[in-house]
């Protein structure tokens, strides 16, 4: 696994409701995304019934956007999105953010990233749909 390209760069991949053309890219990565590319990442996707996604660790392909953003305060209003405290046991957020290696579409690692993810038990609670694609389209 090697680092990120440009240590500088604070890069998160994004599965979901931050892709672009999605409903939450005008409001938190409009403007201030400075690069982005189609990306994928090993986990599992599901569907929830309140309209967004989960990943959760695992061996299926996850597609999504590596974004890559010159402001690393950028994780600030991501964690509030995404109701994530670092503060806060994992079990109490409902998401986490970890680092996570991504790759590209022909599978070359494009080094660290941030990503969401839910724990396995999180996603049953609210009863998470399959993506089996791995792709999640609103």
């Amino acid at each position: 696994m090697k680092s990120s390209p440009d240590e500088t760069l604070c890069r998160v991949f994004v599965y979901g409701t931050l892709k672009p053309n999605q409903e939450n890219f005008p409001k938190y990565c409009e403007g201030k995304v400075i690069a982005q590319q189609q990306a994928i990442a090993y986990g599992e996707l599901f569907a929830l019934p309140m309209g967004y996604p989960a990943m959760i660790r695992g061996d299926d392909l996850v597609y999504g956007y590596l974004l890559s953003f010159k402001d690393v305060n950028i994780l600030e209003s991501l964690d509030e999105l995404e109701d994530y405290h670092s503060d806060r046991p994992i079990s109490e957020n409902l998401y986490h953010r970890q680092q996570i290696e991504v790759f590209n579409l022909t599978q070359n690692s494009l080094g660290l990233a941030w990503v969401y993810l839910m724990t396995s038990d999180q996603v049953s609670l609210l009863d998470g749909i399959p993506q089996f694609d791995g792709i999640w389209n609103r």
